[in-house]
């Protein structure tokens, strides 16, 4: 039971359903673009599409499938990820396509239904494909019942399907297909002049959508000071990086993200000692230990300049890909976002002298003398 078409839209799933046009896609691969989006509240936009089966010239269909927040939820129906969507709505030509994805940071993530990888998998397998709402629907009174009745059908039919997994080798081939598949997909885009990272996720199965997420290491890079202004002087820039960073990854975990994640310090200069963790040594050692996806957060940068487009996008990069890292991303710097102006703007506010002074006025306004007019 490995090619099982739902009804709603869900991420991961295998149906996109078209708002446009009120229609259902069965999907077993879809695809998603993460670039910038200024019209979106979180600046990402996701372009969806699907590997469609019944397309027997391109086999792929795009468009504006999604609109509004997309909500990923596990097995037990608890929402883990919560996303602003800004879908491409597929006008254009496929020439300014590709150059929006050379310029962009384009994933590309190949989801499908996974399958038991051994004879041991199959009954956990089974369980995970029935504890799903989308396959077995029950009346809502009887909600309850969805994990009790996921475990008793999946043990009863555990020995029939484990019948049919020994007859093909002992288990699932979908996972190595899938791999290979990625593989041979970001070969053929490269080709295109269209470099992007592919990633594999499974709905039932290992790897879960949630592990291919999670699999991206969160890199926080800060410009370095010297230690001297810190332990000498009292500057309070490490501390206020370590809070900034710590309160980021608070929201995340709001939003189900709950990557690993580390701090770094870039740019050091002259033989002194500056903040340490150095992010080329970083860098380094989280190849060393087998980070392959590695998502760089120019953290304390609000504008792009060499820092960021020399040192972070070329220098660290290839550094990173030299010791072993695979998948290599960087979120862009502030710039104008809107949401960094108003706060920047609120900022301002709340620190001139004046705004105090200027509220007075109306909030002891039932205190303050009457005003007399001067008389000649």
């Amino acid at each position: 039971m490995e090619a099982i078409s739902c009804s709603r839209v869900n991420l991961p799933g295998s149906t996109l359903r078209n708002t446009n046009h009120r229609s259902s896609l069965p999907c077993h691969q879809t695809r998603i673009s993460m670039s910038t989006c200024p019209n979106s509240s979180d600046g990402q936009a996701y372009t969806i599409s699907c590997l469609n089966p019944t397309d027997k010239q391109s086999g792929i269909v795009s468009g504006s499938y999604l609109r509004g927040p997309l909500q990923k939820r596990d097995l037990s129906g608890k929402t883990f990820c919560s996303l602003g969507v800004c879908t491409y709505t597929g006008t254009g030509s496929a020439s300014e396509s590709h150059s929006h994805a050379a310029e962009e940071r384009v994933g590309v993530l190949l989801l499908n239904l996974g399958g038991p990888e051994t004879l041991h998998d199959v009954q956990p397998f089974l369980f995970n494909l029935f504890a799903d709402p989308d396959i077995i629907r029950l009346p809502r009174p009887f909600k309850f019942l969805q994990r009790p009745l996921a475990q008793l059908i999946s043990v009863l039919r555990a020995p029939k399907s484990k019948e049919g997994y020994a007859s093909i080798g002992g288990g699932s081939p979908l996972r190595k297909i899938t791999d290979d598949q990625a593989f041979s997909l970001k070969k053929a885009l490269d080709a295109k002049e269209m470099p992007v990272n592919v990633y594999v996720a499974m709905r039932y199965w290992h790897p879960f959508t949630e592990e291919a997420v999670q699999q991206v290491m969160i890199f926080f890079s800060a410009h370095g000071v010297p230690v001297s202004y810190v332990e000498n002087a009292g500057d309070p820039y490490r501390d206020q990086m370590e809070d900034c960073i710590h309160l980021i990854m608070q929201e995340l975990k709001s939003r189900g993200i709950c990557n690993d994640h580390t701090l770094a310090y870039q740019s050091r200069v002259g033989p002194v000692k500056w903040l340490k963790p150095y992010t080329d040594e970083v860098l380094v050692e989280l190849g060393q230990k087998g980070v392959k996806s590695l998502l760089a957060v120019p953290v304390s940068f609000v504008s792009e300049h060499i820092e960021t487009l020399d040192e972070i996008d070329r220098e660290y990069k290839e550094l990173a890909l030299e010791s072993g890292i695979e998948n290599w991303g960087r979120v862009p710097a502030l710039g104008c976002n809107p949401s960094f102006i108003t706060d920047l703007a609120d900022a301002v506010i709340e620190a001139l002298p004046s705004a105090t002074a200027m509220k007075t006025p109306s909030m002891d306004s039932e205190e303050e003398e009457p005003y007399l007019q001067p008389q000649p």
